[in-house]
């Protein structure tokens, strides 16, 4: 039997949904049968839309996803007059106010508190811009991710930005793709960082060279059925084929028609294509690729460059993510800036746009790691670039600690999370900013945090995961997380091992202190990194290493374990709560 999100789409799907969504604005919320809330809550992901947690009814994530996070000239601009025009609740947040945009680790932006009354005019305005959220979510090609410098770097092979753009507008809106079992995560890397993480996708091109006809030919081996989402995170698996540039449109086209008519639409949880191939392995995933769904012999694979892979290789004194000042081939300088867990004020975006257009190109890019980039400064515009006030706070030159923090949306807006992620881990990083000091010859920390299993904070990939969960805490209940250590990508990526579990959430900046104390006075030498030690060693060692430990550091969304409708508002019952709203943001009377 399908799933029941499957019968939905068999309904009503693809480009069919915006005119609903464009009738349910004109008529208002209430206009949503309540029966009908899931399916429709399902179908309008496919036009970048989630509907936000228990509490905030009638209020939307948006999400919109450039290919390969390139915001070209104007574009950054438009969306934060969006956010500024329509991204503002009925609550602050303490940290951040009302009002921000959320660069997250897909390379794509997030807005919150979207009416869906306004996603008709949001929707013209983007356009009006060349952006779009189509397929920003749903079961189908969600946004392509890559080298957020690509045609920019001097480390580059094949330039993984114009096939990033082929493929989005190749997959985007094509009825033959719009409908696959599940979502649908792609990376083009064509560097020899490897920032493109294609390890953790469903289908990941990585830069190749083979002999063809007595050429030397760069292109792409295949990778396919990476990910990391709930307790089953798999790395991508080489399944022996390589395509040329012109072919590697069509060689996607096929494994993706592969993976709508073979994936599991019973089962929503098996219907990932990493579970596709633990059954079949990649040799018959490759035959079957070949005999019916391509019509042309595929190459074997050629040979990579993985080994000269930097991103997240676990290096002590690696940072290879394209923060900090850079030449570019053409002699200008890409920029990039360090956004703590991803999330800009609207006021700073506006300077940061600004900036954008008055030092470099106005292009702003978008990197895995939640930060920006701008591209095409002039040699001669980068020190006034870097004394503009706004750089004092998204600094090229942050701290390993904040430079290494990611955090998800948590229990914020997210009906997923099991804790409070943003805030907790700007207050994580500053305090170990200031507390803390690094092991000599430690330049790269990398402390992700994820408020579920959904893992949205990619935490297996981190030298410390934290991963959201509950326990009790002088007999009370508070948020705790799990801990995790030694994850990492590069040439033989590595998933962390969850070491320590449900270490209430204000012990765990002390635990990272006490870690890295025992790692500085335990490890082999200066130039031994942290995952390498790791490596070595077996959980119950270095489960004695962690320590969990209250300090002066104070955590005030710990107690907050209960169901709230904001986590900060000062009335925080969900009976408090303004929401549903209509469209001027005055509360809708219950029937009751």
């Amino acid at each position: 039997m399908p799933s029941d999100v499957e019968q939905w789409k068999d309904e009503l799907y693809g480009t069919d949904i915006r005119a609903e969504i464009e009738r349910f604005a004109e008529e208002g919320w209430d206009a949503i049968p309540d029966d009908e809330h899931d399916a429709w809550f399902e179908r309008f992901k496919w036009y970048g839309l989630y509907h936000q947690r228990a509490g905030q009814e009638s209020y939307f994530m948006m999400r919109i996803g450039p290919p390969g996070g390139v915001l070209e000239p104007g574009q950054f601009r438009e969306i934060v007059e969006i956010a500024d025009d329509f991204s503002r609740g009925p609550a602050e947040n303490p940290v951040f106010g009302n009002g921000w945009i959320d660069v997250t680790t897909r390379q794509a932006i997030q807005l919150h508190w979207i009416r869906l009354e306004d996603v008709p005019e949001i929707f013209d305005r983007l356009e009006s811009v060349g952006l779009s959220t189509v397929q920003a979510c749903g079961d189908s090609w969600r946004n392509i991710v890559g080298c957020p410098v690509a045609g920019k770097d001097k480390h580059e092979h094949v330039d993984a930005d114009a096939l990033a753009t082929e493929l989005h507008d190749t997959f985007k809106r094509n009825e033959a793709h719009s409908n696959l079992p599940r979502k649908w995560k792609v990376s083009v890397t064509g560097c020899d960082e490897g920032c493109g993480q294609g390890d953790i996708n469903d289908l990941a091109f990585e830069p190749a060279e083979k002999e063809i006809d007595g050429e030397t030919v760069t292109g792409y081996n295949i990778r396919v059925g990476g990910g990391l989402s709930r307790n089953e995170p798999r790395f991508a698996r080489d399944i022996d084929v390589f395509a040329t540039p012109e072919q590697a449109v069509d060689v996607a086209g096929g494994i993706s028609a592969l993976f709508r008519d073979n994936g599991d639409r019973e089962n929503r949880y098996n219907a990932r294509i990493k579970f596709l191939m633990d059954e079949w392995g990649p040799e018959k995933f490759r035959e079957t690729l070949q005999e019916e769904f391509v019509d042309f012999e595929l190459h074997t694979a050629g040979e990579d460059l993985r080994e000269s892979y930097s991103y997240n290789a676990g290096e002590a004194d690696g940072k290879h993510d394209h923060v900090g000042v850079h030449e570019q081939p053409d002699g200008n300088y890409y920029v990039g800036l360090n956004v703590l867990v991803g999330r800009i004020g609207v006021d700073e975006a506006y300077d940061l746009a600004d900036a954008a257009d008055e030092y470099g190109s106005g292009e702003v890019r978008l990197t895995q790691r939640q930060n920006i980039v701008f591209t095409d400064v002039p040699e001669e515009n980068v020190d006034d670039l870097r004394s503009e006030d706004v750089l004092e706070h998204y600094s090229p030159d942050p701290h390993p600690f904040q430079r290494g923090s990611i955090a998800c949306t948590g229990t914020e807006f997210c009906s997923l999370s099991i804790v409070e992620t943003k805030n907790r881990q700007v207050r994580y990083a500053r305090w170990l900013v200031d507390n803390v000091e690094l092991p000599d010859g430690v330049e790269n920390f990398h402390v992700h945090l994820s408020g579920c299993t959904a893992s949205c904070a990619q935490p297996q990939i981190a030298d410390v995961s934290l991963r959201g969960m509950k326990t009790r805490k002088d007999g009370e209940p508070v948020e705790a997380l799990d801990i995790g250590l030694g994850g990492g990508l590069g040439e033989d990526p590595q998933f962390a091992a969850w070491i320590a579990e449900r270490v209430p959430a204000d012990e765990v900046p002390g635990a990272i202190a006490n870690l890295l104390e025992n790692f500085e006075e335990a490890r082999d030498s200066e130039a031994q990194s942290f995952r390498e030690f790791v490596a070595e060693r077996e959980d119950e060692e270095l489960a004695d290493l962690i320590e969990p430990e209250e300090t002066d550091y104070d955590d005030p969304f710990m107690h907050n374990t209960k169901r709230t409708w904001y986590p900060y508002a000062e009335e925080d019952d969900l009976d408090e709560s303004p929401a549903p709203a209509q469209a001027d943001g005055t509360p809708i009377p219950s029937d009751d």
